[in-house]
């Protein structure tokens, strides 16, 4: 088997065999396959795509290039939630306390903010101790004490998918949706979970710009779950616009924190309700998704969620105190609003640019070594279909670099459009597929 015949096939639209993709990925991890035949394969696909079995079998052997947690001691069913990545998306904390709360073990290993969007990992990180990198043995630990632990990717877990991934970066093969779908998923299968809950975004602030793509991004991943005995669900949500009211990392946990208290924004509590319900279906704690959501509320309100994200906290070294006093948190120096110029209707918000302006200010990475600054970011007060006064904010900055700050307050301006008629908002779960 030769890799020149494999990528001549690929570029032809042919389909590969188990063992042709078995040849590639094990050849390229361990140097026998160089980085310009791999270059070659994976712009092969870009442009040819592939098949749910082909998706499968990268998956599966990306999976297998590295560590596989065997979780099979802890009795329970596994589920985890992911996100493929926004602006405010910060539903991860609030899930996976409220989802273990009710009896259900979230094996959670979460990501860092790229470009525009944020990273579960350095909001946790905002929290004063709190430490994202536990060894497989400390994970496990943690999942037999709480039932939940939220850690990043550790050097053991699906190393093809890292050296992959560099690869792609480089090749102009980041966006190509096989590729993106074997790349999540190869990481989501090594946790050793049961069943998967995807929230793929949509629209302004996705890299799935267009609901189609999303869709079948979505049913890729599903497919390959599925095809590895694994029980998916993937809600298709909306990203024309922030979720909820606060962007940066210290202040979503503040906003995730009140969620968890029984308040918090509306656009928030409804999405982290409907993938808890996804989450408790498909984890076999209720029947039917009206049981879930109603089976969320009650987390809530019984104190069971928040007590839950306390004991993570202190599991994970990070300071439960911040629970009562936020001022505990990273907090920036100046805060100045946003005017509006004219009055209207906030008709579209450019979340790809609200987010990168949040990355000017130093909330979000560059790069993968860019260092954060975790007290940054912004208050949301007027969303989609909000009246607007002239001279009234539509937004609020927190900073703490003034350069910084009038580079980001730049291209803030650019990110609103207003109307003289009040458009439609956004509907924020637009399709289930699973």
């Amino acid at each position: 088997m030769r890799a020149v015949d494999i990528i001549r096939k690929k570029r032809q639209g042919g389909e590969l065999s188990r063992e042709e993709m078995l040849f590639l990925i094990r050849g390229y991890c361990a140097t026998t396959i160089p980085d310009y035949q791999m270059s070659a394969f994976l712009m092969a696909v870009t442009f040819r795509g592939m098949s749910q079995g082909e998706m499968a079998s990268m998956t599966e052997e990306m999976m297998r290039s590295g560590e596989v947690l065997d979780l099979g001691f802890l009795a329970g069913v596994k589920v985890d939630k992911h996100s493929t990545g926004g602006v405010g998306d910060k539903t991860s904390l609030i899930v996976a306390p409220s989802v273990a709360a009710a009896g259900l073990i979230v094996p959670m290993i979460a990501g860092r903010g790229l470009a525009h969007t944020g990273g579960t990992l350095d909001k946790l990180e905002s929290i004063p101790g709190f430490n994202v990198r536990l060894t497989s043995e400390k994970f496990k630990e943690t999942l037999a004490r709480a039932n939940v632990a939220l850690i990043g990717q550790t050097d053991r877990l699906a190393p093809a998918d890292r050296k992959l991934y560099a690869l792609r970066d480089v090749t102009g093969t980041v966006d190509c949706q096989p590729l993106i779908a074997a790349s999540i998923m190869s990481k989501k299968l090594a946790e050793g979970i049961d069943a998967l809950v995807l929230d793929v975004k949509t629209g302004s602030g996705a890299f799935m710009k267009g609901q189609q793509e999303a869709e079948e991004l979505a049913r890729a991943m599903v497919g390959i779950g599925q095809s590895c005995g694994k029980k998916l669900a993937a809600l298709i949500t909306d990203m024309n616009q922030p979720l909820g009211e606060l962007v940066g990392n210290s202040l979503e946990v503040v906003e995730c924190i009140e969620v968890l208290k029984g308040r918090g924004s509306r656009d928030v509590v409804a999405l982290s309700e409907e993938l808890s319900a996804h989450c408790f279906v498909l984890g076999g704690a209720v029947e039917n998704l009206e049981q879930g959501r109603e089976l969320f509320r009650k987390m809530i309100r019984s104190g069971q969620a928040l007590a839950k994200f306390e004991q993570i906290v202190r599991l994970q070294d990070g300071n439960p105190a911040v629970i009562e006093d936020y001022s505990l948190l990273p907090r920036a120096r100046h805060e100045s609003p946003l005017l509006a110029t004219e009055t209207g209707y906030v008709q579209f918000m450019d979340t790809e640019k609200i987010g990168l302006a949040m990355s000017m200010l130093g909330a979000g990475r560059e790069t993968v070594d860019s260092q954060i600054d975790h007290a940054v970011g912004m208050r949301v007060d007027k969303k989609i279909g909000d009246a607007v006064e002239d001279g009234e904010a539509l937004c609020t900055v927190f900073y703490n670099d003034e350069a910084r700050f009038q580079e980001a307050l730049k291209r803030l301006r650019e990110s609103y459009k207003l109307s003289p008629e009040p458009p439609q908002r956004p509907t924020l779960i637009k399709k289930v597929i699973g």
